[in-house]
């Protein structure tokens, strides 16, 4: 069997797309390297390489899947992606929303120091300080002073949390947010070690120095390799963890992950080729896992410089984009053409806000995109030509080519030029308005449409890849953070996204489903909205 299996690797290390499925029937006995039952290790198809493991410098979703490996907030999520207790035991919450306080269980680094309230004191202070550049912080500025302390109007002692004593913590709110269970299961929420940090700097996160209070301790980091995963004996929780060792690959290309799966190289890939859908279900009975996922994806216009500054530019590209041909022809997981922004499923949330020409023909559509570009002073004395960035990844570069003959079909004028851009780098030009039109997508950290909106606020940075910013917008999302009606507040913030619709600083994609390859021997893996899947919860079939 060990020549078959060399001949095997040999076979899918040269083939193309997933040519080789039908080859591998016949080595169906051939040793499992990538989830190994008797060593009770993992190896996972991740979607990128990590910039960072600190959670106060992570930004994408393939370090998420390492981080909640390896750090536990207040709060975390069960297999389902519910809220439940994680560091914090229980809390409560004041009349009027504003005040929560936690009590924290007695539990421990991965050093033996206690991991306390101070440490989370500690980890809100540092994130939020605008001098540790925390790309994310501003998910944090529903505490109070957050936002005054992340862009340096006030110092870091005053942002609105307190280690009251070494298990309680206080956290104060600039507006009631009954969301807040989901928004501290983030990594943006967990603590870092107070004592290590101090010590080492930015280096504390070296596999040398680290500590963590999650379930996995990090064993080493192989940049653009692997990052290997150790099960912490230390963790609250550790009698209870299976798995002993996980190992995330940096995976930009999914086909190739498909096929490390059918190898048997690999338990876990977090994405695979949509298109290929029913071939690996034929090919890898039991492994795909498709669901619904609270994410969209969107295609982000630079306003912050011409043409884009152009309202009727961003209005006409966002007209002429076929949508429902790239939803039902490119992908083939049952992804949704997007025609608002807020993904279908987010809680209390009434789901009005649409495109106005949305029923429109797409040829009634172009037509009036080549109108507006006119009447922006566009014509063939005066063509349009812009440069259109996409990730390298997944069914991302499949896309662009729709994108590019959609709005180069406007007129004979218009040329658009395409960039295919490694994910991290491209999500860093995005962030810097290094780009004229990109892709991107946003999953959601927790289930509310704020999470959506407050990407498009003036006031949240880097992450508003546009550069948008309108008064109107901000008025109404801040005034829905303030509404303790839950109707009224769902209305207010329906009002704010359909400004944003019609203004088009973003053309909206499509709403894809989550698209995952498990090796079915892996119990514990459930499918659900956030796609968040913590190996904590892992067993092992038949072991």
């Amino acid at each position: 069997m060990a020549a078959l299996w060399t001949d095997r690797r040999r076979l899918l290390a040269g083939a193309g797309g997933l040519t080789a499925a039908t080859s591998l029937g016949a080595c169906g006995n051939a040793k499992i390297v990538g989830f190994d039952k008797v060593k009770r290790s993992l190896d996972i198809c991740n979607q990128g390489e990590p910039l960072s493991l600190d959670p106060h410098k992570a930004s994408g979703q393939w370090e998420n899947n390492i981080l909640g490996n390896m750090f536990v907030g207040l709060t975390t999520e069960n297999p389902l992606a519910e809220p439940i207790p994680g560091m914090a035991e229980r809390w409560e919450t004041s009349e009027d929303g504003r005040t929560w306080t936690f009590y924290l269980r007695r539990a421990s680094w991965s050093d033996g120091e206690a991991c306390d309230a101070h440490d989370f004191e500690f980890a809100f202070k540092r994130i939020l300080d605008p001098e540790n550049l925390a790309e994310y912080a501003a998910i944090l500025y529903p505490i109070k002073n957050a936002q005054a302390v992340n862009q340096g109007e006030m110092e870091p002692e005053n942002v609105g949390v307190r280690a009251i004593d070494d298990l309680t913590l206080e956290i104060q709110l600039e507006h009631p947010a009954p969301y807040l269970p989901q928004l501290l299961m983030h990594y943006t929420a967990y603590p870092v070690p107070k004592h290590i940090v101090e010590r080492y700097g930015d280096d504390w996160v070296q596999p040398e120095n680290i500590v963590v209070n999650g379930a996995f301790n990090l064993v080493r980091w192989w940049s653009n390799y692997i990052v290997h995963l150790e099960r912490n004996p230390r963790f609250f929780d550790a009698p209870n963890v299976v798995l002993e060792h996980l190992y995330f690959y940096p995976s930009n290309d999914v086909n190739a992950a498909a096929r490390k799966v059918m190898s048997g190289e690999a338990g876990w890939s977090t994405r695979f080729p949509s298109n290929q859908v029913e071939q690996l279900r034929r090919d890898l009975p039991g492994f795909v896992r498709v669901a619904p996922y609270l994410t969209c994806n969107y295609f982000s216009f630079n306003t912050t410089r011409p043409p884009f500054n152009d309202m009727r530019v961003r209005q006409a590209l966002t007209m002429a984009y076929d949508r429902d041909f790239v939803a039902s022809q490119i992908y083939r997981t049952g992804e949704r053409a997007a025609y608002s922004f807020v993904p279908p499923g987010i809680a209390n949330y009434p789901a009005t806000a649409r495109y106005q020409w949305a029923d429109r023909p797409i040829e009634d559509r172009k037509r009036e995109a080549e109108r507006l570009l006119r009447a922006a002073g566009f014509g063939p004395n005066n063509p349009l030509r812009f440069e259109f960035s996409h990730r390298n990844t997944s069914d991302n570069p499949r896309v662009a080519v729709v994108v590019q003959n959609d709005w180069n079909s406007i007129a004979p004028w218009v040329t658009v030029e395409l960039r295919g851009v490694e994910t991290q780098v491209h999500y860093a030009n995005l962030r810097a308005k290094n780009f004229d039109a990109g892709d991107g997508g946003w999953i959601a950290d927790y289930n509310d449409a704020k999470n959506y909106l407050y990407l498009l606020e003036t006031r949240t940075g880097p992450q508003n890849y546009s550069g948008y910013s309108n008064p109107v917008y901000d008025g109404l999302v801040h005034q829905s953070d303030f509404e303790a009606d839950g109707a009224r507040r769902g209305q207010l913030m329906a009002q704010a996204e359909q400004i944003v619709l019609d203004d088009a600083p973003i053309c909206m994609s499509v709403f894809i489903n989550s698209t995952n390859l498990v090796h079915p021997d892996l119990t514990g893996y459930e499918d659900n909205i956030s796609d968040y899947h913590r190996a904590r919860w892992f067993g092992i079939r038949n072991a």
